[in-house]
């Protein structure tokens, strides 16, 4: 019961684990933005490249 106490003890003060979930967090944050980014600008650069090609296919 000793050595689970102390063990207890030295996760709680351990801070590795705690630094390890926040890079994970912004990592996972940084991926969100990329991904909504990359989504408007695929949407717009479609609509362009669709309007190009309707205007090439008309003339």
């Amino acid at each position: 019961m000793r050595k689970f106490a102390t063990a207890a003890r030295k996760f709680v003060r351990d801070e590795q684990g705690a630094t390890m979930v926040e890079y994970a967090l912004l990592v996972a944050l940084i991926a969100v933005v990329v991904i909504g980014a990359v989504s408007l600008l695929g949407t717009g650069a479609s609509t362009k490249l669709n309007s190009a090609a309707q205007s090439i296919s008309a003339s």
